[in-house]
């Protein structure tokens, strides 16, 4: 049985042999209800904090103002959370004041119908107030009472509205899309740092991400989550290489066609083009988009910055938005270009991105194919060995320090890469010779 049930079931047993009321709420739930094992379980009891840390010996009181205490257990930590109604939400995201109340009133005060259900793991006695289960069967994502009111507590709410359907295959309930549209510009009013969590969990764990930038835009959140995205809309793309559409509807595509993606890669795909209307000019063929993949990696360095990404994660992303375009060229490249792009710390990264640029395109393939045959060729080899020559040989045979050093180094790895000689001393040999 998994860990944290156990854990979390001795934590209700506990509790109620205590004389309280102890349930499982919210996501776990609903995750019970799907069939699916779910990734944590919060406990909902009518026990004060107060007298949750008394019946526990490891207990951190990470909101005890707002009824919650993190119990801990077996080196796990289990939310529980004394039922309560929440007063007033001036910031849009925390409560001004909570009172403590029974299950019922802490049900009504939850996000969405399919999280708002208890259930009671000593008898498996679902405890449903507010139609949950109803909307589980349904597939359907329905916030709990005024949808206004709702999404006016915690403007996150949105996003998470998005993200349930997205994640489980569920449509939102009209109803709640229309106060999602109504208050869509509240999002602005959330830190960057939640709005990227959300976000990149959309990204990352939709069925189809595509589908769900699509719904974004739609109920008029992305223009507050990246704005640049908007003008991909609408521009067009020469058909010959992109009959599916204008830069949008390809990204769309590329992103349903990612299977697990990294939160890297997803946003790779997501802004590889996003520099192409800027740059978009009709040449004397077709629409062109020279240096879009420069304008594009520029413009998610940016973008991801804005959304506090970490720096190490945006550098990646940045390098293989900026180099996508390398990998047209990939079969007439000589060997040691070659091994170079494929020792690279992003290569499997790029040649990913590549995969769903072709597919969410044109669908040649050639190139990628080519790729991986050579990727199985080096398989028993370092891509890119450790280099013969360093500046110090070159300063001990007469190279004085200055951009010239860097030149020859790159000469002498090139020579290596290429096979053209056998050994450091006979590398070395031609260097001298050259100079």
């Amino acid at each position: 049985m998994d860990n944290v049930y156990t854990t979390a079931f001795k934590i209700v047993r506990k509790i109620s042999d205590a004389g309280f009321i102890a349930l499982f709420a919210g996501g776990a739930v609903r995750d019970q209800l799907l069939g699916r094992t779910p990734k944590d379980y919060d406990i909902a009891t009518d026990a004060l904090p107060d007298q949750i840390e008394a019946l526990f010996p490891k207990t951190v009181a990470v909101g005890k103002a707002f009824g919650v205490i993190m119990v801990v257990e077996g080196g796990l930590e289990i939310e529980v959370a004394t039922f309560r109604k929440d007063e007033g939400y001036q910031d849009g995201r925390r409560p001004d004041s909570v009172h403590f109340c029974g299950a019922e009133e802490d049900a009504k005060r939850r996000d969405f119908t399919i999280n708002g259900m208890f259930c009671d793991p000593l008898t498996d006695q679902v405890i449903d107030y507010i139609g949950g289960r109803k909307d589980l069967h349904k597939k359907l994502i329905r916030a709990i009472g005024e949808p206004d009111r709702r999404f006016a507590e915690d403007h996150l709410r949105m996003l998470r509205a998005v993200r349930f359907a997205h994640t489980l295959g569920f449509t939102i309930d009209p109803s709640t899309r229309d106060a999602i549209k109504a208050h869509a510009q509240d999002l602005a009013k959330i830190s960057a740092e939640r709005i990227e969590n959300e976000f990149s969990r959309i990204l990352t764990e939709s069925i189809r991400p595509g589908d769900a930038l699509r719904e974004l835009v739609d109920l008029g959140l992305m223009e507050h989550i990246i704005p640049e995205i908007l003008p991909m809309i609408g521009q067009e793309q020469p058909p010959q290489f992109h009959p599916e559409g204008d830069v949008f509807e390809h990204t769309v595509l590329m992103l349903n066609l990612m299977k697990n993606p990294t939160r890297p890669l997803a946003y790779s795909v997501l802004l590889h083009d996003v520099g192409k209307p800027d740059t978009a000019f009709m040449g004397e063929d077709r629409i062109r988009f020279h240096g879009h993949e420069i304008k594009s990696a520029n413009m998610a360095e940016e973008i991801l910055r804005r959304l506090r990404l970490p720096i190490k994660e945006i550098k990646q992303i940045v390098i293989t938005i900026a180099g996508h375009m390398r990998f047209k060229d990939v079969q007439m490249m000589n060997k040691s270009t070659l091994r170079k792009l494929m020792g690279a710390e992003t290569f499997d990264m790029e040649l990913e991105l590549h995969r769903v640029d072709c597919e969410g395109s044109h669908r040649m393939l050639d190139n990628y194919h080519f790729l991986l045959k050579k990727a199985e060729e080096m398989d028993h080899e370092p891509v890119l060995p450790e280099r013969w020559i360093s500046g110090k040989d070159l300063c001990r045979i007469g190279v004085k320090p200055g951009p010239r050093i860097g030149e020859l180094l790159q000469q002498a790895y090139d020579a290596q890469l290429e096979g053209r000689f056998s050994s450091r001393s006979e590398l070395l040999n031609w260097l001298k010779k050259e100079l």
